[in-house]
């Protein structure tokens, strides 16, 4: 194991893939000449030449196409959006034709694809730079997507999405590039489709994914002072959902409490809440409870952002509520 940033990790996977499959080619704005927008493809242009690590102009719509259009022909693109709301102009290309395409042509076409880049808030971005988009994609048959919380978890998914004969959506974040984490030194995969339990409990379990994790993992710290044993599951993937092990970790804890950085409104938290009460509804203590971004658009002042997003407060104070804890 050694220790690296995120936006190596990132940078690793690729280029492992890379040397693996000719076939593996990166694309989007800035990727080459600047090493990435967020250094994530530091290096590459280097080693692999500018006939696989490809500048594109500003032009989603047109340079996603050219992907799909790729991917169709055999080759096995990976497409880098500078950020997730910038691809809100290609949505046609990846809902309408990546997703569709295998179905459509009567399984003739795979469309071996990544589509990557930094999703949700990142500072004071405001509204139009600052959504979160897993629920939007994950609602769509035909995508996977993916949002891992640290550098090891990034380099295998990523490394099983390039490999994945579906189009997969890998969902980073501008304020984890930087996040140092341990990864394995050799050859690794993580499942798509797996989720973590990074912390065992016994009194309550917090599900969440991506970037806010760290707000989870601090808030089972708080409620651990507090005698609160509280398990933590880190979906990793978002579609597919691995509801087995939200289920099983509920069977165990018998109260629920979900976190996302997202609109409430027809949210992942939402999806997770069905099915459990499908699944488990008699191992449940008390009401599920989900923690989500304010049904609001993203302001620009700090002091609005940190109110608009549950925080550690929030979480423990959730924690205590449903398990009858005097606050």
């Amino acid at each position: 194991m050694r220790e690296i940033q995120f936006r190596e990790a990132v940078a690793e996977a690729m280029s492992e893939e890379m040397r693996r499959d000719e076939n593996v080619f990166l694309m989007g704005e800035e990727v080459a000449e600047y090493n990435g927008a967020y250094k994530a493809s530091k290096g590459m242009l280097d080693e692999f030449g500018p006939d696989r690590v490809i500048d594109t102009p500003i032009a989603e719509l047109g340079f996603t196409g050219i992907g799909v259009g790729a991917a169709m022909n055999g080759l096995r693109p990976i497409v880098e959006f500078m950020t997730w709301n910038f691809a809100i102009l290609s949505a046609d290309q990846i809902i309408n034709c990546a997703a569709k395409i295998l179905q459509m042509s009567g399984g003739q076409f795979n469309i071996p694809i990544v589509f990557r880049g930094p999703n949700a808030q990142a500072g004071q971005l405001a509204a139009t730079h600052s959504q979160s988009f897993e629920n939007m994609y994950a609602h769509i048959p035909g995508l996977k997507v993916v949002t891992p919380s640290n550098p090891r978890d990034m380099k295998g998914l990523l490394k099983s999405a390039i490999r994945d004969n579906d189009p997969v959506l890998v969902m980073e974040s501008e304020k984890m590039y930087g996040d140092k984490g341990m990864v394995p030194e050799g050859e690794y995969l993580i499942p798509i489709g797996v989720a973590d339990v990074p912390r065992e409990g016994t009194d309550v379990t917090i599900v969440s994914f991506g970037k806010i994790m760290k707000t989870v993992h601090a808030a089972a710290e708080e409620l651990a002072k507090d005698g609160i044993s509280a398990e933590i599951v880190d979906l990793r993937t978002i579609r597919p959902l691995d509801i087995d092990t939200i289920v099983k970790s509920v069977k165990k804890t018998n109260r629920l409490i979900i976190v996302e950085e997202s609109f409430p409104v027809a949210s992942i938290s939402t999806e997770i809440s069905y099915r459990v009460q499908r699944h488990a509804f008699d191992y449940l203590d008390a009401p599920i409870r989900r923690l989500t971004q304010s049904d609001t658009p993203f302001a620009f002042a700090p002091t609005l952002i940190e109110e608009a997003l549950p925080n550690v407060g929030d979480v423990v104070r959730t924690a205590k509520e449903l398990l009858y804890v005097e606050q």
